[in-house]
């Protein structure tokens, strides 16, 4: 159901005051540490506060003691409300451990933390985010020194050590940021320069430069915002133009989504509306989009409007394989979820196809070893080979700018070619409302519980996998069906190169397969 009011400006007022005092002063029990597939997340109050910004630090603090990691941790956050706050009790708490900590005076964009882990600046990082969630969600995630989401092991240590100092809270410490700065254990640093340098050996400035395309970015009020100013100044892209470079922690002049709430996603119809239609107008031949913390990627072209993420990843990738050299990694990732036509397109050029579970911390040992040309998801987020182990909306949208400049062909023009050599894929992804009972059954569920299912959707099964939900394998289609880790849904994910009424099939029979 779309809300009446979505791709409107919201009429009602976000009180940040009364979040901020929910941070501080959490009303009832406060949640337990829960990682998902990228750290804690939750509204500000019981879902996220002070508490569990400072448990989590202590749980970090406590690891890298233990394991003898003594190297500089960088710790900040997007333009959230509270991520700045976050980033300063994370350093309050650590540095009270003897841990030296950098603490950025300005946002800092996810890729930016695996940048600088990777650079060998420092050693791990406590990144305060809640992604493209709405405002009054908040967030923390940790990134250990491969630069990546930290991994389920990992990630398990610090739920329970974060558990323990919730309930223990006389057991943290914690100093004032000045006398940590006096000690020497919290410095600033800039983190822009080195990362925009070296984003200019991955992407073809002089041709973006060169260009006559008319062009737009946004940073969608996030961090991004003075990297991308950085770029445009460092490589002289007069072409290129910010736009909706307000930064407010209320992000007021986003769209609502479908919904009825704020989400500042850039692969979203909804809050893209106002880029869409600059496009549209003949403003711009191009516009790119990354979320607060920078990590996903939006791309609106004047032909094609809002590209769909599996449609500009396939675009990426023919661009990648093609100019690729010999010596390139020989295989291409993608999770669960994302389109097949990536298999088809990484087959045309000898390339492999390396299938893993939802989230991007399955791609980090390919993308650490060189093993992947590169890695992308169908939630707008995607890295290259030598380059971070984090998802990278900068990169991204600079990259699809580069595709346009030098092929001089719209980036929607560019997948019809594709399909026209490939075949027309036909995708969606429907979610269902399911009680968290319901959602540890389905979690629960095996391949084995289908092997006397021989067909599905009127076809022969080829396979079925459960590592994340239940993906159903048939002759050019497939289905996924999996629990959200942070809402009380199942998704259901589907793609065909039969036919939109074939793919239509494949969703009623999961819904009935499922009982959803």
């Amino acid at each position: 159901m779309v809300h009446p009011k979505a791709g409107t400006l919201s009429e009602e007022k976000i009180d940040l005051e009364i979040l901020r005092k929910n941070f501080f002063e959490p009303k009832g029990d406060i949640s337990k540490v829960k990682f998902g597939t990228s750290g804690h997340r939750g509204s500000l109050g019981q879902g996220f506060c002070a508490k569990h910004a400072e448990a989590i630090a202590q749980a970090v603090a406590t690891l890298h003691k233990e394991e003898g990691l003594l190297g500089k941790i960088l710790v900040g956050g997007d333009t959230r409300l509270m991520s700045k706050t976050t980033a300063e009790i994370c350093a309050q708490v650590l540095s009270a451990n003897g841990l030296k900590v950098v603490l950025p005076s300005i946002a800092v964009p996810t890729p930016v933390f695996s940048f600088e882990i990777l650079s060998g600046r420092v050693c791990a990082a406590l990144n305060g985010t809640a992604s493209h969630n709405p405002p009054q969600d908040m967030g923390l995630k940790y990134n250990p020194s491969n630069g990546g989401p930290a991994s389920s092991v990992l990630t398990k240590k610090i739920e329970e050590l974060a558990n323990y100092y919730l309930e223990n809270p006389q057991k943290i410490q914690k100093i004032s940021l000045e006398e940590a700065r006096k000690k020497g254990l919290v410095e600033d640093c800039d983190i822009i320069t080195p990362y925009v340098k070296a984003l200019g050996k991955k992407i073809n400035f002089d041709i973006i430069g060169k260009s006559s395309l008319k062009v737009a970015i946004t940073p969608l009020g996030g961090a991004s915002l003075p990297f991308y100013k950085e770029i445009i100044k460092r490589y002289k892209l007069k072409n290129v133009e910010l736009v909706l470079s307000e930064q407010n922690p209320d992000f007021h002049f986003i769209p609502l989504d479908h919904d009825g709430k704020i989400r500042m996603d850039p692969s979203s119809v909804y809050p893209m509306k106002p880029l869409i239609e600059l496009a549209k107008n003949g403003d711009y031949d191009f516009v790119g989009a990354s979320d607060p913390d920078g990590d996903r990627f939006g791309c609106v072209t004047r032909k094609g409007g809002l590209i769909a993420p599996n449609h500009a990843l396939c675009v990426m990738l023919d661009y990648m394989a093609r100019k690729s050299s010999k010596e390139a990694p020989k295989k291409v990732g993608r999770t669960l979820g994302t389109t097949m036509l990536m298999d088809k397109i990484a087959k045309n050029y000898g390339l492999g196809i390396e299938e893993v579970n939802v989230g991007f911390k399955y791609f980090v040992d390919g993308l650490l070893n060189k093993e992947l040309l590169m890695a992308g998801e169908e939630s707008a987020g995607m890295s290259i080979t030598d380059w971070v182990t984090e998802k990278d909306g900068i990169l991204a949208v600079c990259l699809l700018l580069e595709i346009m400049c030098f092929t001089g062909q719209d980036i929607a023009g560019l997948y019809e070619q594709l399909t026209a050599l490939y075949g027309k894929s036909y995708y969606t992804r429907v979610d269902s409302p399911a009680q968290p009972e319901i959602k540890e059954k389905f979690k629960n569920l095996k391949a084995e519980n289908f092997a006397e299912l021989k067909t599905f959707a009127g076809q022969e099964i080829l396979h079925v996998r459960d590592t994340d939900g239940i993906k159903i394998y048939l002759k050019d289609s497939w289905l996924l069906a999996r629990a959200s880790g942070t809402e009380n849904i199942i998704k259901l994910y589907a793609e065909t190169f039969k036919s939109q009424e074939y793919l239509d099939t494949l969703i009623s029979s999961g819904k009935e397969l499922f009982a959803l």
